[in-house]
């Protein structure tokens, strides 16, 4: 499929786990012997990074022995740290092949592999079994997809009734056009955002109750602000892996997407949600 193409050809230039390794010395690290703190400016590829993991992981109702789902686990970032947080088993979903592999890599070097494991494949066409999933969690993906309808059918599909749901969004907002490349999207042909009413309203006729949604724009900004203010005192920004996926473009996507933030036309979300019994 050529869009499936065109969203892989984005993420992945080649050479991930070397400029990962290089950047972890950079930093005065081991690349042999990762932690999850030390991988976490890095691994974490979403809005607020590992902020935001840590802070949707709150609202997880994790019990011992659930398998939980991650729709677009990317390099397995928030796998890992959830898996180590609670003590469950997680399963991450990647359309892009070098995401895949680095995530299994360091999830080797973290002693992990009896708990996360990561498979290749669409999640509009999940490889898993009805009802297999006791929860799930999705964090900025939806922007690549057109069809939110049939990804939040895939999610019903594999969750067991009861099922909760976490989702980290960024919705369109009022106002123009983005500009472009976004850390999502190099041009507006792989940028598909929905609105956070088209969201729950489509949630809801998959067979989801929403529990909450929250707009989180203003810690969006505070950390954006933040982590300027790190840069201008000469330390490295709180959250590099932009930069590390997209490299000499990296600059101008973050760049694209804090001004649309800040004027409103996208607009974070935290979504919680239960699958209907």
């Amino acid at each position: 499929m050529s869009a499936d193409v065109d969203v892989t050809s984005h993420y992945s230039r080649g050479d991930l786990l070397s400029r990962l390794n290089a950047a972890l010395v950079a930093d005065g690290g081991d690349p042999a012997k990762p932690t999850i703190d030390v991988l976490a400016p890095y691994d974490q590829f979403h809005n607020r990074g590992i902020e935001a993991t840590a802070e949707v992981a709150e609202s997880m109702p994790i019990r011992p022995g659930d398998t939980i789902l991650d729709a677009g686990s990317g390099i397995g970032g928030p796998a890992r740290y959830i898996a180590h947080r609670f003590r469950c088993a997680v399963v991450g979903l990647d359309l892009t092949p070098e995401f895949c592999q680095v995530a299994r890599h360091l999830t080797r070097l973290l002693g992990l592999t009896d708990r996360v494991s990561f498979e290749e494949g669409n999640v509009l066409a999940m490889p898993f079994a009805d009802s297999r999933f006791d929860g799930a969690y999705s964090m900025n993906v939806s922007m690549n997809i057109a069809d939110k309808a049939a990804f939040h059918r895939e999610l019903s599909r594999v969750l067991k009734p009861g099922g909760w749901l976490l989702l980290s969004e960024i919705t369109k907002g009022d106002g123009g056009p983005l500009e472009f490349p976004t850390p999502w999207a190099r041009t507006a042909a792989t940028s598909f955002l929905a609105t956070a009413d088209e969201t729950r309203k489509s949630l809801t006729s998959a067979g989801f109750d929403i529990v909450d949604m929250r707009d989180v724009r203003e810690k969006s900004l505070e950390f954006g602000a933040r982590s300027r203010a790190t840069v201008e005192r000469g330390e490295k920004p709180l959250h590099r892996a932009v930069q590390l996926i997209h490299g000499d473009i990296a600059k101008d996507a973050m760049a694209n997407s804090s001004r649309a933030v800040a004027d409103g036309r996208i607009v974070p979300v935290e979504i919680e949600a239960r699958k209907r019994p």
